[in-house]
């Protein structure tokens, strides 16, 4: 792609974004979302291949649907109320269609099936922003209407997001299909909490970004798209096959890696509002995702490829490929769990 044309995309990414976040009015908070769709189409659809050209068809149809709907419910409830303003949402419908079409954008379960798709048809680095930046808006919008939402709604929203993103994982031999669904699941533990402490979802926020970067970012390096690939990259590149399944670890939350941070706060927290079934049901459905994620380390760490080649497998391989920013997110996926004190002095 043209750096030109690439530059433009990337700056209208950040700038759909940022307009959302500074936005307290419906309608430019919607225009905000529109940008962003608008700007990554194009990289979703670079390659030119038909299923990535699938996957972007998917993904804008979705996303369409969503600012249709958002649109819309923020019509209705400027009609009623006589305000496009963000803090005054009194139409229980509009407020329950908004919040079903910002779950449609980041991909909560139920409305979660086109994620698994289209993150499939998609390269690693799209993947990534997809993945990472593009949940930015729509969650923003979450957090400042969180008031206006029902509570049983998010709850179950979050518990249900959990529990398709462990299932859903189970059975999946495409990396990207992992990810989506893990993407899935963290967004049901940023949800659920949303409404008794912001501060702990966007914590949980910032540790998936992390710890999902750094995922991306080593399948990257190491050409990897399939759990069969997996088995052949120990004896490639040692360092960081091991780092990876620490990575993966830590993205299922397992101490005493970063990922183990945010699920240790959120139970907390929701134990402290009484609701020690839910944090349960949360902690159960963590362990359905750890099983994947251990299945992963399996295939990477402990399983020897069958070798038809009768030449010698290079010990190291030479890449080409900038590793600053994969060290970067690695060492941050792994290694900040001794902050949580500091953690807890700001958002507790």
């Amino acid at each position: 792609m043209n750096p030109y044309v690439l530059a433009t995309l990337l700056s209208s990414l950040g700038l759909g974004t940022t307009l959302t976040f500074a936005s307290s009015h419906w309608l430019l908070a919607w225009m905000g979302l529109e940008i962003n769709t608008l700007a990554i189409v194009p990289l979703m659809a670079q390659h030119h291949h038909p299923r990535a050209v699938e996957a972007t068809t998917k993904y804008f149809l979705t996303q369409a649907t969503a600012a249709a709907v958002i649109l819309f419910a923020s019509t209705t409830n400027a009609w009623i109320t006589g305000t496009w303003d963000m803090t005054s949402m009194s139409n229980p419908i509009a407020t329950a269609m908004i919040l079903a079409a910002l779950a449609l954008k980041i991909g909560l379960a139920p409305m979660h099936f086109w994620m698994p798709e289209v993150l499939q048809g998609l390269d690693l680095l799209t993947g990534l922003i997809l993945s990472t930046w593009q949940k930015l808006a729509p969650l923003a919008l979450i957090i400042q209407t969180a008031q206006a939402f029902d509570p049983l709604l998010l709850t179950t929203l979050g518990l249900t997001s959990t529990l398709v993103g462990g299932w859903g994982g189970l059975n999946q031999t495409q990396l990207r299909k992992v990810l989506a669904y893990s993407s899935i699941a963290h967004m049901g533990w940023m949800v659920i909490v949303l409404q008794y402490a912001p501060q702990l979802t966007l914590l949980a926020l910032l540790m998936y970004i992390l710890m999902t970067s750094a995922a991306f970012l080593t399948l990257k390096l190491s050409y990897t798209t399939k759990v069969g690939t997996l088995a052949t990259t120990w004896s490639k590149s040692p360092l960081l096959t091991a780092t990876a399944a620490l990575v993966l670890l830590s993205l299922g939350g397992l101490p005493p890696l970063t990922g183990f941070m945010p699920k240790w706060l959120i139970l907390q927290e929701l134990a402290k509002q009484g609701l020690p079934l839910t944090a349960t049901v949360m902690a159960l459905a963590a362990l359905i995702s750890l099983y994947f994620y251990l299945r992963l380390c399996y295939a990477m760490t402990l399983t020897i490829s069958p070798n038809t080649v009768t030449s010698t497998t290079p010990w190291r391989t030479q890449t080409t490929q900038a590793s600053a920013l994969l060290a970067l997110s690695t060492v941050m996926a792994l290694g900040l769990l001794p902050l949580t004190p500091a953690v807890m002095t700001l958002v507790v």
